[in-house]
């Protein structure tokens, strides 16, 4: 019961959108999620066709209830290693102990987002400090936001999220800023605040400013940040998947890593993936998945049909005698006369003995007419059927 055809570390939405594709194709699928998602902070799931709004929690229940009903296997554990086995599949071993055989892998752990240590930052994750306008920005917008800076990304961070507001205030933070960002900062009157922030300032469990080293406090009500990103690539890495500079996986337009029988799909693959992308991404790896079990099957089934007929395999001894003998031309006609005399001798000869005395007052012309009329079935339908067989069997020996 623990051999599936694919085994999918991480119940996201890429995950679960390749387990429903997989299912449906009748593959023998396992899910096995940890419960830990990048975007469980956030209430609201936004940009997303048809569920924008929806709380990610939700959808997450709605795609394992969609993979159950098609007879997926989800399974609540976080895998400690993957190994492959002697015989091209993985071995999938989880932390409650249990042992998963799978064809093979579909790696969607993610990421995790390293955001500045400032106080309030942390708690005010995915709630009021936001990281992607593109989620976020309409829910914000003509809001007092700011940009809590501290790396070159989050210059561009600041020039995206202007889209959304006109009163937008860049915190330069740790980072010393060049002339060049500075001028297009202001360009697109952005404001600029100089000095290192030491707080977010809560009230009424709401954000209501940013406050900088030495007590100064500007209001805000929303800010965004750049995190830093870091794949949970350790699977990947640990099975030899080939990575970037930067340490992410090398994947292909599928998922396809660098490893036979090993996919990625979503953060863990791309960074810049929202949660509709990581479940497009999931569905374009499920496809290839199954198309290359699908080239696997056949290759297997050749060898198979290759190595020779199962013992007592009548069907298939039939057919190989029938497809001998449609080799064999047909009689010339010096050999089917000599076939029709084989036939029509002993029959008359028959005949005669049978019916001589019975037929002796006929006039011998209507005596020809009845045996004739006796023979020609006789020899149509009994003895040259036999015949033309009994030559196919000496001809398919005599070229043996």
């Amino acid at each position: 019961m623990n051999n599936y055809d694919v085994a999918i570390i991480g119940g996201g939405a890429a995950g679960l959108s390749a387990a429903l594709v997989l299912t449906r194709a009748r593959r023998r699928v396992v899910v096995i999620d940890a419960g830990e998602h990048r975007n469980a902070p956030a209430a609201h799931m936004q940009g997303f066709l048809s569920r924008d709004g929806m709380a990610p929690a939700e959808l997450l229940e709605v795609g394992r209830q969609e993979v159950a009903s098609y007879g997926g296997h989800l399974v609540r554990g976080t895998v400690t290693s993957i190994r492959r086995c002697d015989d091209a599949g993985f071995a999938v071993s989880v932390d409650n102990n249990d042992t998963l055989s799978a064809r093979r892998i579909l790696v969607t752990t993610g990421l995790r987002d390293e955001i500045p240590d400032v106080s309030g930052v942390r708690e005010r994750w995915g709630r009021d400090l936001l990281h992607c306008p593109y989620c976020h920005g309409h829910e914000v917008k003509d809001q007092r936001l700011g940009v809590l800076g501290g790396t070159p990304e989050a210059i561009q961070h600041a020039l995206i999220i202007r889209q959304w507001s006109h009163d937008v205030v860049y915190f330069n933070h740790t980072f010393t800023l060049p002339p060049i960002e500075r001028e297009q900062l202001l360009a697109r009157a952005i404001g600029i605040m100089e000095g290192t922030v030491s707080r977010l300032v809560i009230k009424d469990d709401r954000l209501v400013g940013v406050e900088l080293e030495g007590g100064r406090v500007v209001p805000r009500d929303a800010v965004f940040v750049r995190p830093n990103f870091v794949p949970h690539g350790n699977l990947l890495t640990e099975l030899g998947c080939a990575t970037h500079e930067t340490g992410w996986v090398v994947a292909d337009g599928t998922g396809r890593t660098s490893v036979p029988g090993v996919w990625a799909a979503g953060n863990v693959a791309n960074p810049r993936a929202q949660v509709i992308t990581a479940a497009g991404e999931g569905s374009a790896a499920a496809i290839a998945i199954n198309n290359d079990l699908v080239d696997e099957d056949v290759r297997l089934a050749v060898h198979d049909f290759a190595s020779g007929s199962p013992p007592d395999s009548t069907i298939a001894q039939s057919s190989s005698k029938e497809n001998t003998m449609s080799t064999i031309p047909p009689p010339t006609k010096h050999q089917l006369a000599l076939m029709i005399w084989i036939a029509v001798f002993p029959t008359l000869t028959a005949l005669n003995l049978a019916l001589g005395d019975t037929l002796a007052h006929l006039p011998s012309v209507l005596r020809t007419f009845v045996l004739a009329t006796v023979a020609v079935p006789i020899v149509i339908y009994g003895f040259m059927p036999s015949l033309h067989k009994l030559r196919a069997r000496i001809l398919t020996r005599a070229t043996a």
